[in-house]
């Protein structure tokens, strides 16, 4: 058992522990897809809370470091496997001679090394550039790193989880495109290969846009994941939902190009039950979308259907609709992790937006766009509101103040590999 709907109880997940590698993010936030700066200190305590919130919940908890050392320290074909893939990361710069002369150094070497060492190394990316000092004739180093994965701590969005198996996804910003490669040989070799499956070269796709409802599924596309990434996903072999509603996701009209609070259809959007779906519903009515139906196997869109907006969709399958306003969606009330029908596992959006606010994220041109008057009162944002009871939705609050400022919340920080 996989993943049939995003409302079933949650029974293991994989999360990566964020370290040195955010130390680089921090010189220059946005540039590593980073929404704002943050003590990664703090960020690791929320991270370890969020780990033991998990674990408290009766979810099995495992760290993707782990995964990978414990493997490279039994089975020497995955240590192998591994060792080649950091000698593919590594970059040797300087004349010919003395970078193929580091290489070999390090190839012989390698052997050496603990499979911690090994995997910081396959995070870092670093490169290596041997110089000798004329005057002494002492040979120094000078080491860069490529781009160093500070966003891997969002396990989401490198591959989706279906019924039958794992979708790897294929990354289409460069500060990202390494992260695949990593999770889907470990997955690889811990489930078997003929239960993960990789996205064609010719599309994107990020799991964050992807959330199975049992009988349907939904497929968001924009940013990050495009059409053909969402064709690639679905007919992969994967997916048995009756049909797929593949949505286009919309921003506000007051949105700049570069705030991404709807880079995936899950940070405006999540389903906190069997009955109940929570997001923006100004977005959910600009999403327009497409059904495909599955036919022997693969999906194709139905004939002479008129696009549908995400809002009427999922009231058409039964759903209720609980809205947020858009100082919550923006805070990442949606980013929610469901951890059974009815109970999920959600920031405290006002303690994130009183951070917004304070970083000049949301400045006073934002809030005046989108017609927020005021910060809002203590208690008066989601999740602490009467109408989470009014939808049947019990919620457990968790503070994630640092580790949102990557973009992104408890969802985006788990990859949810076993429902049932």
């Amino acid at each position: 058992m996989f993943i049939k709907s995003e409302w079933d109880t949650l029974r293991e997940v994989i999360i990566h522990r964020p370290g040195i590698e955010i130390d680089y993010a921090m010189l220059s936030p946005r540039a590593f897809l980073f929404e704002r700066p943050f003590s990664r200190e703090k960020a690791m305590k929320e991270h370890e809370h969020l780990q033991d919130m998990l674990k408290e919940s009766g979810v099995d908890v495992k760290l993707l470091r782990d995964m990978a050392c414990r493997r490279a320290d039994s089975d020497p074909e995955f240590r192998t496997v591994l060792e080649n893939k950091v000698m593919a990361r590594i970059n040797f710069y300087g004349d010919i001679e003395n970078s193929e002369k580091t290489r070999n150094e390090f190839a012989e070497n390698i052997q050496s090394l603990d499979s911690d060492t090994l995997f910081n190394l396959l995070i870092l990316q670093p490169s290596l550039d041997v110089r000798t000092d004329d005057r002494n004739k002492m040979e120094y180093p000078k080491i860069f790193s490529n781009i160093p994965l500070a966003n891997l701590y969002f396990m989401r969005d490198q591959q989706a989880v279906s019924s039958k198996g794992v979708i790897s996804g294929r990354m289409r910003l460069p500060q990202r495109t390494a992260e695949p490669v990593i999770t889907r040989f470990v997955m690889r070799h811990s489930l078997g290969r003929d239960y993960v499956k990789e996205i064609p070269e010719n599309g994107f796709f990020e799991g964050g846009d992807y959330i199975p409802c049992g009988s349907f599924g939904l497929i968001g596309t924009g940013p990050r994941t495009n059409i053909e990434g969402a064709l690639g996903a679905m007919n992969s072999g994967m997916m048995e939902h009756d049909e797929i509603f593949v949505v286009e996701n919309p921003r506000y009209g007051f949105m700049v190009d570069d705030l991404l609070n709807n880079m995936h259809i899950d940070t405006y959007f999540n389903v906190a039950s069997s009955s109940t779906v929570i997001g923006s519903e100004i977005l959910a009515r600009k999403a327009s979308g497409t059904i495909y139906l599955r036919e022997d196997g693969s999906y194709v869109p139905e004939k002479n259907s008129e696009p549908l907006s995400l809002y009427d969709y999922i009231r058409s399958k039964g759903f209720n609709f609980m809205p947020l306003s858009i100082h919550e969606q923006l805070s990442y009330s949606s980013n929610f992790l469901t951890l059974s029908d009815g109970k999920i596992l959600c920031v405290n959006s006002g303690n994130v937006f009183r951070r917004l606010v304070r970083n000049g994220i949301i400045d006073d041109n934002i809030m005046k766009e989108a017609g927020i008057l005021q910060e809002p009162e203590e208690g008066g944002m989601f999740p602490v509101k009467k109408t989470m009871s009014e939808f049947g939705i019990d919620y457990t609050s968790i503070e994630l103040e640092e580790l949102t400022g990557g973009y992104g919340g408890a969802h985006c920080m788990t990859f949810a590999l076993r429902r049932s």
